[in-house]
This record gives C-alpha cells, sequence and structure tokens, in this order.
C-alpha cells in the first residue's frame, strides 16, 4: 500500500504556510530563520514527490543541494543574530536597523 502523492503535496502545502505565516508574524530573528528553515523543507518534500512520481532522481539530488543550502543559511543567520544580539542585547527585527549603524 502506499500513499497518494496528493497527501505530500497537501503536507508540503500545510508546511509551507505554516512557514511563511512564522516568517510574516513573528518579530524574533529566530523564529523567522526557523519559519523559513520550515519553508525549505516544504519545497524539499514536494521535489522528493514529483520525483518519486517521475521516478527520476534529479528531484532528489535538487534537495540535496538545497539541504546543503539551507544549512549554510542557519550557519550564517544565527552568527549573525549572535553578533547583533552582543551588539544591540536584543533580537527583535522590529527594533532593529543595524544595517544604517
Amino acid at each position: 500500500m502506499t500513499v497518494p502523492t496528493n497527501y505530500f503535496i497537501l503536507l508540503a502545502t500545510a508546511l509551507f504556510a505554516i512557514g511563511a505565516a512564522g516568517v510574516l508574524l513573528r518579530r524574533n530573528g529566530i523564529s523567522i530563520l526557523l519559519g523559513i528553515e520550515i519553508m525549505l523543507n516544504a519545497v524539499n518534500l514536494a521535489l522528493a514527490t514529483f520525483a518519486r512520481q517521475h521516478g527520476n532522481l534529479d528531484g532528489q539530488v535538487l534537495v540535496f543541494f538545497v539541504m546543503a543550502v539551507a544549512a549554510a543559511e542557519v550557519a550564517v543567520g544565527l552568527a549573525l543574530l549572535v553578533a547583533i544580539f552582543r551588539r544591540h542585547r536584543s533580537i527583535d527585527v522590529d527594533r532593529l536597523n543595524v544595517m544604517r549603524w
């Protein structure tokens, strides 16, 4: 018994919506990064689903590269948040205007 493709796409859509809501509604930098990660995982799920449906490995290879980019994004994003916190003692994105020093 296999799970239909529609279920995976619905799950990916729900994950993407949750991640987008997290990015748009939260003001904490770490919560925003978490929302971006959830959206990237939703895209990975959709890519892997379509690759399985069409029977080729191209989508799964692309998922591997998206995971590598997501790991780099987390490393750089957390480093920036730590630097911002050390300077301003807050990671609330509404209170920060660090790009204008």
